[in-house]
């Protein structure tokens, strides 16, 4: 039998012990009887919804922890890997292109100009990057 079967024969066990009783006690006693009937009801009913809810909080408690635990990345792995693609993929003809117009300087510039691009992307990526020590610090500052 299942839990719910279980519980159910168990109901109806109480309901036969009742209707026993009041063929003993008669008529008279039909108020007290159904009164105590719905009262064991009343708190198994009570007993389910208790447990139901108990377990829905609970489960509510283990997706909101979960959620916690779990860092959100701001970027994946493969978005990094593209663009660090891209960039060595561009720097060819852009060093090609800045060093045969503008000898050195043009290829320097061209150069500086890749180097900027991935030092932002690394920094929209990873906001603490350059600043990791002060942020340390400031941590340090909240644990006191």
């Amino acid at each position: 039998m299942s839990g719910m079967d279980a519980r159910d024969a168990d109901l109806k066990k109480e309901l036969d012990a009742t209707l026993r009783a009041r063929r003993d006690l008669g008529e008279d006693y039909d108020s007290a009887l159904v009164e105590s009937f719905l009262e064991k009801l009343d708190q198994r009913m009570d007993g389910a919804v208790e447990r139901r809810v108990r377990r829905q909080l609970a489960e509510q408690q283990m997706v909101v922890a979960r959620d916690a635990r779990s860092p959100r990345p701001t970027d994946s792995w493969g978005e990094r890997f593209g663009f660090g693609i891209v960039s060595l993929v561009l720097a060819v003809p852009l060093s090609a292109i800045g060093g045969g117009v503008a000898g050195l300087p043009g290829l320097l510039t061209a150069w500086a100009g890749i180097v900027g691009v991935n030092v932002v992307q690394a920094v929209r990526t990873n906001p603490g990057l350059f600043g990791r020590r002060q942020d340390a610090k400031r941590d340090d500052a909240w644990e006191d």
